[in-house]
C-alpha cells in the first residue's frame, strides 16, 4: 500500500466519524429504525453533494461498525462516560451534538483495540472543531483520555 492510499483510507475513515456523529445525532433526536437511517446515510449522504457541500467519500463499514457498536454498547458507554463526567454533570445536560462525539470516541476506545488512544482522541477532537470550539475540544481531550485509562 503506497502512502497515498494510506493517507486516503484515513481521510475515508474520517469522513466516516464525522459522518457516523452526524447519524447518532439523528438517532437519538428522532429514533429512527437504525437500518433505516444507515442505508439513508449510504444512498444520500456518503460521498455525495448537498446543498453544494461535498461530502467526501467514506470508509463505509467504519462508519457502520460506529453507528452499530454505539447504539449496541450505548449502556455501556454511557456508563464509562458518566463515570467520568466532573461532580454536578451528567449526559442529559451535554449538548446533543457533543454527546455523540463522546459515545463514538468512546465506542472505539472500548470496542476497537485495534485502533490507538493517541488517534482515536485525535479524530474526535477534529471532529468536535468541526461543531465548537476550542474549550470544548478540551473537554473531549480530557474526557476521551480518561475513558481509555478506563479501558485500555
Amino acid at each position: 500500500m503506497t502512502r497515498s492510499d494510506n493517507r486516503n483510507d484515513a481521510r475515508a475513515r474520517s469522513a466516516a466519524r464525522l459522518a457516523a456523529v452526524q447519524a447518532l445525532y439523528q438517532f437519538d433526536m428522532e429514533e429512527p429504525e437504525l437500518n433505516g437511517l444507515i442505508d439513508e446515510f449510504h444512498r444520500h449522504r456518503l460521498g455525495r453533494e448537498i446543498e453544494d457541500v461535498e461530502y467526501l467519500d467514506a470508509d463505509v463499514a467504519f462508519f457502520d461498525d460506529v453507528v452499530r457498536g454505539v447504539v449496541a454498547r450505548r449502556e455501556e458507554i454511557d456508563g464509562r462516560l458518566t463515570a467520568r463526567l466532573a461532580e454536578g454533570w451528567s449526559l442529559p445536560r451535554l449538548d446533543k451534538t457533543m454527546l455523540q462525539i463522546l459515545r463514538a470516541g468512546a465506542y472505539e476506545l472500548i470496542g476497537r483495540a485495534d485502533i490507538t488512544v493517541g488517534t482515536v482522541i485525535n479524530e474526535y477532537l477534529d471532529v468536535t472543531h468541526a461543531f465548537f470550539d476550542q474549550r470544548e475540544a478540551k473537554f473531549v481531550n480530557g474526557l476521551l483520555d480518561a475513558v481509555a485509562k478506563d479501558v485500555r
